[in-house]
């Protein structure tokens, strides 16, 4: 569980974040949803310590993260795992020295062990005889997918996702949501993805928390979105879907 308190954040005198509180619950996906500058990534950032806060709690468990010093965090980072926007693999290394990465940074494990452990988490999310591959060498899907075989290298207890959809087909984004859907709840992870994307939110939504202009308007599940009394919330669900219905009439 993560338990944000009044979390305040802004930028050269900008307030970006305003008293945002909230808890996110483990073994579910929990959604930050919102438009393009709302304020969702940085919250994500905050969360996760990229960003310090201006004021505010951000507990992990029963741990204050935002006021441990910053050597300190090195134990709760080692229980996080990453899934950026666009995949940030790196190019230079193969698929397997990718999903090693954080096992040669946090762990002590035998060459023996970390191979096993790659090995395990490329085969989980059903990547097969690519281990020598580079990331030029990958479709979209498969990217995402070795980044998330990244992501749970260190069989983490929280999940990050940043937009994990964002340059996907609409079949392959389904695929990607039903994945971290299903290892949020085999490994009881505290899963937050941040996305814009109504079929994210309608296919995984359990937890859902709407951020407008730096503030939290609304707080729900997937079947309470639709009965909002929320104006800006029910405008950001309309838009969506009228520009998925305009891409597809398109198409």
């Amino acid at each position: 569980m993560i338990n944000v308190k009044n979390l305040n954040k802004s930028f050269n005198g900008k307030k970006v974040l305003t008293d945002i509180s909230v808890t996110f619950d483990s073994g579910i996906t929990n959604l930050i949803i919102g438009k393009s500058g709302s304020g969702k990534t940085v919250l994500l950032k905050s969360i996760v310590g990229l960003h310090e806060i201006d004021s505010g709690e951000i507990w992990f468990e029963n741990t204050l993260f935002n006021k441990l010093a910053f050597k300190d965090r090195k134990e709760i980072r080692s229980e996080m795992g990453m899934l950026f926007q666009g995949s940030a693999l790196f190019d230079s290394l193969t698929v397997e020295q990718n999903v090693r990465f954080p096992l040669d940074m946090f762990t002590d494990k035998s060459n023996e062990e970390k191979d096993d452990r790659v090995n395990f988490c490329l085969n989980r999310v059903n990547i097969l005889n690519a281990n020598k591959l580079f990331p030029a060498e990958l479709s979209g899907g498969m990217k995402k997918r070795v980044a998330i075989a990244r992501a749970i290298a260190l069989n983490p207890k929280y999940l990050f996702c940043d937009e994990p959809n964002s340059g996907l087909d609409p079949i392959t984004a389904i695929l990607i949501d039903a994945l971290i859907k299903e290892l949020t709840e085999e490994y009881k992870m505290t899963t937050i993805v941040n996305t814009h994307d109504m079929n994210s939110v309608m296919e995984i939504g359990e937890k859902i928390v709407f951020i407008s202009d730096g503030e939290k308007c609304w707080e729900g599940n997937k079947n309470e979105i639709l009965n909002s009394d929320c104006e800006i919330l029910n405008h950001f669900v309309f838009a969506n879907s009228l520009a998925k219905q305009l891409k597809s009439t398109k198409k």
